[in-house]
């Protein structure tokens, strides 16, 4: 039986190429998922698999996800009481937070204790916002994660690259919940997750054969 996977288009950019990612590497792996692009809440209620990705500043995205009639009330009953696997991607991910302080406090969809708060650079070598190839570290609960097998497994990704584009981290309130992280300048959350959910600060769909073993990953996973 065919399964849906839903990517939330609700304006904040990059969602095509995140969806061709999923589709790619579904025919990949020979899965029989139909992704599909939405801006309906009765389209992600009838999803199997939830994608949301994102791009620009967290208040400008969390009110355009708001602004799409029945969205958040699909979100919460598919994805926190029905459990359906959900994936966020950079801003997507973000959301998953209490609060962002970008431009002002701004209310996050608080599936993931935690705050999205600025990086805070001490190396004038370093520039924000961060952007290109970063090296991420696996933590424990990241090693026996199902989604991020094919690259802890892998001899060649001891430290695997994805390909980063922010200026605010998230900042998980429990240390369980963070998969991996990268150094730049500072520790910054990579992966998060819990229960039914992952969230990725890079991006998988442009950080190549990595990037799209971790999407691999995400449509195999039957949490």
């Amino acid at each position: 039986m065919t399964e849906t996977l839903a990517v939330i288009d609700y304006g904040s950019g990059n969602i095509r190429s995140a969806a061709k990612a999923f589709d790619h590497m579904a025919r990949e792996e020979g899965l029989d998922v139909a992704v599909k692009i939405t801006d309906k809440a009765e389209e992600i209620a009838a999803a199997d698999r939830i994608v949301l990705p994102g791009q620009g500043a967290f208040g400008d995205c969390m009110q355009g996800l708001s602004q799409l009639p029945g969205m958040r009330d699909a979100l919460e009953e598919q994805v926190i009481q029905k459990g359906k696997p959900f994936c966020g991607i950079c801003v997507g991910m973000q959301l998953m937070a209490n609060k962002g302080l970008e431009h002002g406090e701004h209310e996050g969809l608080g599936w993931v204790a935690g705050a999205v708060v600025p990086l805070q650079l001490q190396d004038p070598a370093l520039k924000i916002p961060h952007m290109g190839w970063n090296n991420v570290a696996v933590t424990e609960n990241g090693q026996i994660h199902p989604v991020l097998q094919s690259i802890t497994k892998s001899s060649d990704l001891d430290a695997p690259d994805f390909y980063f584009v922010h200026s605010f981290m998230f900042e998980c309130k429990e240390e369980r919940h963070v998969l991996a992280y990268t150094d730049y300048g500072q520790t910054v959350t990579a992966i998060i997750a819990r229960d039914n959910m992952i969230g990725m600060q890079f991006h998988p769909e442009k950080s190549q054969a990595n990037g799209l073993q971790l999407v691999a990953g995400f449509l195999k996973w039957k949490p």
